[in-house]
C-alpha cells in the first residue's frame, strides 16, 4: 500500500495547493530517473512522489482521500467490504499492467518544470506518459568550447572554426561588435539525446593585441613622434583597427598627450563603438649623428631647463 501522499509531499494536510506544487517540484527534479541513470530507488522515488501528486494535486482526488472515499493508491474504499472487483492494484489506479501507469490527474509539465532539461515520451501525460510506450525522452547534452579571436574579428565580425572534444569542428560566424566573455549558442550542435541534439556553446576571448590596449569601450595606443614632428608639429602616420590614418600633431607636443579618434575603439552591446586615444611618445632616431649631439650640448649650455613631473 502506498504511503500517504502527504507525507509522501512532506507537506501537512493543510498545505495549500501552491504548497503541494512546490513539493513535488523539488522532489521530481530531485529523483527524476534522467539525473539518476540507473538508479532503481530514485526512480521507484520518483514513482511515489507522482503517485502521491495525483492525489493530492488534484483537487477533486483530494477531497475524496480526506474524507476516506478513496486510498493512497487512489483506490475506492468498500465500507464492510475487502478486495471488490475494479479496487485492486491493477486496475487503471495504480501499478497496471503496462508498468506504472497514472490515472487522468493533475497534469505537470516536466519540461516546463525544469526549464526544458526533461522532455516527455511516448505522448502521456505527466511524468512517466500513460500506456505503452511511454517512457524518459531527454534532450541531449550541451556541449562547450572557448574561442580566442582577434580584437579585429570581435569589431568587424567574421567567420571561425572551432573544434570541439569530440574531435568535431564547427565553422562560426563570429558577430560585428562581439564581446569578452559573449557565449554562441549553436542550436542543435551538442550531443545526441532521446528528445534531440543539445546545442553548443562557444564562449568568446578577444586576444590581446600587440598595439592596443583596452580600456572599456576605448582602444588605447603608443604613438611614437619623431623630435623634429614634436617640436614644429606635422602629419603622422598612425594605425587603427579599420586601417592607416594621419594625425595632425599639434606644434611643441610632448610624450604622454593624447590624441583622440572619434569612433575607431571597441563596439559595445548596442554596437556604438569607442574612441582610439593615441597617446605621443617623442623618439629619439636608432642612431643619434653628431649633429644632433651639437644641438643639443648648444640647447643645454645656452637654454637649460629641467622637465617637472606634471
Amino acid at each position: 500500500m502506498a504511503r500517504d501522499p502527504y507525507q509522501e509531499l512532506g507537506v501537512s494536510r493543510t498545505a495549500s495547493a501552491d504548497e503541494i506544487r512546490k513539493a513535488f517540484r523539488k522532489l521530481a527534479k530531485q529523483y527524476h530517473p534522467d539525473t539518476n541513470p540507473g538508479d532503481k530507488k530514485a526512480e521507484e522515488k520518483f514513482k511515489q512522489v507522482s503517485a502521491a501528486f495525483d492525489i493530492v494535486g488534484d483537487a477533486e482526488k483530494r477531497k475524496k482521500f480526506d474524507l476516506g472515499q478513496i486510498d493512497a493508491d487512489g483506490r475506492e474504499t468498500m465500507r464492510g467490504f475487502g478486495g471488490q472487483p475494479g479496487n485492486g492494484p491493477f486496475n487503471a489506479g495504480g501499478f497496471g499492467q503496462g508498468g506504472f501507469h497514472r490515472e487522468q490527474g493533475p497534469e505537470i509539465d516536466l519540461s516546463d518544470l525544469f526549464g526544458g532539461m526533461f522532455n516527455q515520451g511516448g505522448g502521456g501525460r505527466g511524468p512517466f506518459g500513460g500506456g505503452a510506450g511511454g517512457g524518459f525522452s531527454a534532450k541531449g547534452a550541451d556541449i562547450k568550447a572557448r574561442l580566442d579571436i582577434d580584437l579585429e574579428e570581435a569589431i568587424k565580425g567574421g567567420k571561425k572554426r572551432v573544434a570541439f572534444s569530440d574531435g568535431r569542428t564547427i565553422d562560426v560566424t563570429i558577430p560585428a561588435g562581439a564581446q569578452e566573455g559573449q557565449t554562441l549558442r549553436l542550436k542543435g550542435q551538442g550531443s545526441p539525446g532521446r528528445g534531440g541534439q543539445g546545442d553548443a556553446l562557444i564562449e568568446l576571448s578577444i586576444k590581446p593585441h600587440p598595439i592596443y590596449r583596452r580600456e572599456g569601450d576605448a582602444l588605447v595606443m603608443d604613438l611614437p613622434i619623431s623630435i623634429p614632428d614634436a617640436v614644429l608639429g606635422g602629419k603622422v602616420e598612425a594605425p587603427t583597427p579599420d586601417g592607416n590614418v594621419m594625425l595632425n600633431v599639434p606644434k611643441g607636443s610632448n610624450s604622454g598627450q593624447t590624441l583622440r579618434l572619434k569612433g575607431r575603439g571597441m563596439p559595445d552591446a548596442k554596437g556604438k563603438r569607442g574612441d582610439l586615444l593615441a597617446k605621443l611618445v617623442v623618439t629619439l632616431p636608432e642612431t643619434v649623428d653628431e649633429d644632433l649631439e651639437k644641438f643639443a650640448q648648444a640647447w643645454r649650455d645656452q637654454k637649460p631647463y629641467t622637465p617637472k613631473r606634471k
